[in-house]
């Protein structure tokens, strides 16, 4: 065990460990375009941030009148996704010193995304960080997205952690909301400033409204020392 006790991590990764949304804005607009929607802005995209993308298609499909299929967009927006990511996916530089730190501490991580399987894969070995972070679960693999808690309970099953010793780092409000269903405890820190009031992200045991620019990870790890204490 860690000197952390019991405690395990879970990653959101858009937004948290890696920058991708301006990926996923792109290959969404260029979707969107493709289909006589031209008008999709950055403010349109950040409506989404933290749903999964098949319910984000889904969105799509009531807003905007589609009528492709929901699993035929799904292939389109990935192909267009993975294209960017393999590319240019960029790690936040204080996640990656964390989630190192925590390797080196043998804290039992994992990845919990709203991303299809292939996204994630592709993200995590792009970055080198699939060499700290196997156990991985997308939204795909159960019944419901955030801010449903599934993802977060199937990465604690896989595990074999009580959900009560997590600890979940999510940068959307969905995911915060997510993470409290599940009866963990979370790190928020928005991607999106003007979100942080949100009441989803009152429910956070640590919220830097500050987003990337104000997580470090020396400060998270010695916030996860204190809570191992108190605990």
């Amino acid at each position: 065990m860690s000197t952390l006790g019991p405690t395990s991590v879970i990653f959101d990764l858009d937004g948290t460990l890696v920058d991708s949304e301006p990926n996923y804005y792109e290959a969404s607009r260029a979707l969107l375009a493709d289909h006589g929607i031209r008008d999709f802005t950055w403010e349109d995209n950040s409506r989404y941030v933290g749903i999964s993308t098949w319910e984000t298609l889904g969105l799509w499909r009531e807003r905007y009148g589609l009528t492709v299929p929901r699993a035929e967009l799904l292939g389109e927006l990935n192909r267009r996704y993975l294209e960017l990511a393999r590319v240019d996916t960029p790690a936040y530089p204080e996640m990656r010193k964390f989630v190192e730190l925590l390797a080196t501490e043998d804290v039992p991580m994992a990845v919990a995304s709203g991303s299809s399987p292939e996204a994630i894969e592709a993200i995590l070995a792009g970055t080198g960080l699939d060499a700290f972070l196997p156990t991985v679960v997308s939204a795909d693999e159960v019944e419901r997205g955030k801010p449903a808690p599934d993802v977060f309970l199937e990465a604690a099953r896989r595990l074999g952690a009580a959900p009560a010793d997590c600890v979940v780092l999510e940068d959307a409000a969905p995911g915060a909301a997510a993470a409290h269903a599940a009866g963990m405890r979370c790190i928020a820190i928005p991607y999106v400033a003007a979100q942080a009031d949100a009441p989803e992200f009152a429910t956070a045991s640590l919220l830097l409204r500050g987003g990337q620019e104000e997580f470090t990870a020396r400060a998270a790890y010695e916030w996860l020392a204190r809570s191992a204490l108190s605990s």
